[in-house]
């Protein structure tokens, strides 16, 4: 491709500011002169990075980039080595506006000293990589689980039955209430294992309507938080019917939904919405449709802390917290090869499940429930 953009710069690009032949190009190109002023940008550059030509042209690199080292170290290897050099991980800011997650392509011009940039996003290559990443910690997430949790279940049952037996062995009253806490806590523990072990269980996936699933969670948190939680629905109607296990994707919404609900201590707006996402790529897969299903709440945000680790097993924002409701949650969404993912500020945290919809019921519908 450089060799190719080379051949449309004319020998005089350092007086040019028209290059027709790069005009017609869907990458985005940038032309600089020596001084690493911008020279010419081309229709797809402007759309990239939002910027007009008539404002850009002539301003140098550092004017146009608020963030620019890497990218004035690639155009120096550029020079120095005279050759076409490929920056793959650059993340740029345009003055004003958001980050952008680039790869870049430098090019030197011998016969007039001007550089080329050809821009090209890698958003999308970063999403499927970190798809990837999650996917694979998903499963050594769940291994880790089941080892550990078989391996407590057994030395915690006899620990109970021990209990049992002196309890009943005992002779002084008051020393019922030390065996009746042994008990009590071995009990607690043996259903926090059991909850570590459930996700093993394989999907009994049937068409479904998302909505009546978000319904039945819905109903849960209002019992739950009748007064300080306001649940809100933007449900597209038109949506197709999903294949799915019924009460596990009920149980991975309910997790999400109710760490917003704690994360914002009873008291907070909750908003449950849906939509359809068109050609996704889902656990290394190509789909034509997927259901996109968004919680957001209005609540503190996710600590910056753990926000690379919140889908780890026993990783939680709260001190009276398991850390387990998203790590069941990823499990059971993994299962039906689909994705969650987030994005968190304050005021602001939104999950996003992506669930594929499968061949032969793309044509169901899905009503939104009342």
């Amino acid at each position: 491709m450089a060799q190719f953009l080379l051949r449309l710069v004319p020998s005089s690009a350092m007086t040019m500011e028209t290059y027709p032949g790069l005009d017609l190009l869907a990458t985005a190109v940038l032309v600089l002169d020596e001084e690493l002023s911008v020279r010419y940008l081309n229709a797809a550059a402007e759309n990239m990075l939002e910027l007009s030509s008539g404002a850009t042209i002539g301003l140098p690199l550092e004017k146009v980039f608020n963030e620019d080292a890497k990218l004035v170290a690639a155009i120096g290897y550029a020079r120095t080595h005279n050759c076409s050099y490929t920056e793959h991980d650059l993340v740029l800011r345009v003055s004003g506006k958001s980050r952008l997650p680039l790869a870049c392509t430098v090019t030197p011009v011998e016969t007039s000293g001007a550089i080329l940039l050809e821009l090209r996003h890698i958003e999308q290559q970063l999403r499927i990589a970190r798809e990837e990443r999650l996917l694979d910690q998903n499963q050594a997430n769940r291994e880790l689980i089941r080892n550990l949790a078989h391996e407590i279940k057994n030395p915690l049952g006899g620990i109970r039955g021990a209990a049992q037996l002196l309890d009943r062995e005992l002779e002084r009253p008051d020393l019922h209430e030390y065996t009746q806490v042994i008990m009590k806590e071995a009990d607690r523990l043996q259903a926090l294992m059991d909850r570590l072990l459930t996700p093993h269980r394989l999907p009994k996936p049937a068409p479904l309507n998302i909505h009546e699933v978000l319904e039945r969670v819905r109903s849960v948190i209002l019992a739950e938080y009748p007064d300080g939680i306001a649940v809100q629905r933007d449900y597209d109607s038109s949506l197709p019917l999903v294949k799915g296990d019924r009460e596990q994707l009920i149980q991975a919404t309910l997790n999400i939904v109710r760490n917003a609900a704690q994360a914002m201590d009873g008291k907070g707006q909750i908003l449950l919405r849906t939509r359809i996402a068109r050609q996704v790529t889902l656990a290394r897969k190509r789909y034509r449709h997927a259901i996109e299903l968004s919680v957001v709440d209005n609540g503190p945000g996710i600590p910056e802390a753990i926000r690379e680790r919140i889908f780890y097993p026993l990783v939680s924002g709260r001190d009276s917290g398991s850390g387990l409701g998203l790590t069941i949650a990823q499990t059971f969404i993994s299962q039906h090869h689909g994705t969650i993912a987030y994005e968190s500020i304050p005021g602001n945290t939104c999950f996003t499940i992506l669930l594929p919809v499968g061949e032969g019921i793309e044509n169901g519908s899905a009503r939104a429930a009342a």
